[in-house]
């Protein structure tokens, strides 16, 4: 059989083997298996040329019953309503792992943003939202930044959302500029998160992290952060790469000086005392820890069983394919799941949400000492859940969360 890399499909397949293992009637994976509201808009946009160009964006809801929808927009050429759909699914999912009351949304526009000057980015923003302004809201839905947007995006969308409400609504997005009601430690919240959860997974099985070593693969925000939080626990990073190549050091790599090579260059490849190394070898390097901190699917079937890490700290979303799980997994390998080790960036734009709600505002200090407690407890449960039914911890992840989503539907009636 051909091995599943539809998103949408995968995360399907995920949801009703966790209906299954938790023993619910069809009824509970009818309600879901697809997104409560999906919604495609054609976006108008005027080039700095006079010229008008019309861009696709979706948003899709998956489930509300816990809460309002929560969940990124990203700007990609190959954003496709599946992975959007796929997405704001997973969002659900995520969002009740770590218990935070949101259900799970997404949101994505087809457009190279690259190619785009700063005012037409900036008429393109607010034109998708505008487009999804009657979906929106600080009590229905609360979009973030994910790939290809940021706060100045983030910011966009408030202030045209505020315009056509006609009062300030910084709850309406999180991500934002900290002088726009941001939260302190959002930079780093996802990196963070993941690294509390690899802490406490070395706990499990024995690992000392001082001089383990890591391997992280994607060295952009959350990789880097990633790398710079584990040095600090003693940790020893030889391998990173990024879209342009890599760059390995089994003697060890200075997270810091590699993010400052990679601003000067574009690349963390070259990098002084290095060797080249591909991104496929970096996978398969004899580390204790890798970080897939980049793209879906690069954990497959064709090189999982080669795959020597100890620990695997998926920063990124869905790199592991449901093949590549089962391998993992019988390999010995403790793979900490998307949903449960980046869900730190989730939990603090919750945080973020909650300040602008009471306008009121918390230290950095604070915003991760609460991360931290949240993560820990998160882990915990989903280990727990893991050691229990002896099924791998995505799974475990995935059982938790369903059950949440399932108590919460049946509460309000909707089962």
């Amino acid at each position: 059989m051909a091995e599943l890399l539809n998103p949408f499909k995968i995360v399907q397949q995920q949801l009703k083997t966790a209906c299954e293992k938790l023993g619910y009637d069809d009824s509970v994976y009818e309600l879901l298996k697809e997104p409560e509201k999906v919604l495609t808009v054609n976006i108008p946009v005027k080039m700095d040329d006079g010229s008008i160009k019309t861009f696709i964006g979706f948003r899709s809801q998956h489930n509300t019953a816990v809460g309002p929808a929560k969940g990124g927009v990203r700007f990609h050429p190959d954003v496709t309503l599946d992975e959007v759909k796929a997405l704001s699914t997973w969002m659900t999912i995520k969002c009740s792992v770590v218990g935070i009351p949101y259900g799970g949304a997404k949101g994505g526009v087809v457009v190279n943003p690259k190619e785009l000057s700063k005012s037409e980015l900036e008429r393109l923003a607010r034109g998708y939202f505008r487009a999804i302004a009657s979906m929106v809201g600080p009590e229905k839905d609360i979009p973030a930044p994910d790939v290809y947007t940021n706060p100045q995006i983030m910011a966009w969308f408030m202030d045209e959302y505020s315009k056509l409400k006609g009062y300030n609504t910084p709850g309406v997005v999180t991500g934002k500029p900290l002088n726009l009601g941001g939260s302190a430690g959002r930079n780093e919240a996802t990196a963070r998160g993941c690294t509390f959860t690899i802490r406490e997974a070395a706990k499990e099985i024995g690992l000392d992290l001082n001089g383990a070593t890591v391997a992280v693969q994607g060295y952009g925000n959350a990789g880097s952060v990633a790398a710079k939080l584990l040095a600090e626990l003693g940790c020893k990073i030889v391998a990173v790469n990024d879209s342009k190549g890599g760059a390995y050091n089994p003697e060890g790599l200075d997270p810091l000086a590699v993010l400052k090579h990679k601003e000067n260059t574009s690349t963390v490849k070259g990098f002084p005392g290095t060797k080249d190394i591909s991104g496929e070898e970096l996978l398969e390097l004899d580390v204790d820890i890798l970080i897939p901190a980049a793209l879906e699917n690069v954990i497959t079937s064709k090189n999982a069983a080669n795959i020597k890490a100890k620990i695997i700290g998926e920063c990124a979303n869905g790199p592991t394919t449901p093949e590549a799980d089962k391998i993992l997994y019988k390999n010995g390998i403790l793979v900490i799941p998307d949903i449960l080790a980046n869900a730190g960036g989730v939990t603090v734009s919750y945080f973020e949400w909650v300040q602008n709600l009471m306008n009121y505002y918390w230290s950095e200090e604070e915003v991760n000492s609460k991360l931290e407690a949240i993560m820990v407890k998160a882990f915990k449960e989903v280990y727990a859940m893991h050691k229990e039914k002896g099924v791998n911890m995505r799974e475990a992840a995935y059982l938790v969360s369903v059950k949440r989503v399932a108590d919460a539907m049946k509460i309000r009636g909707w089962l």
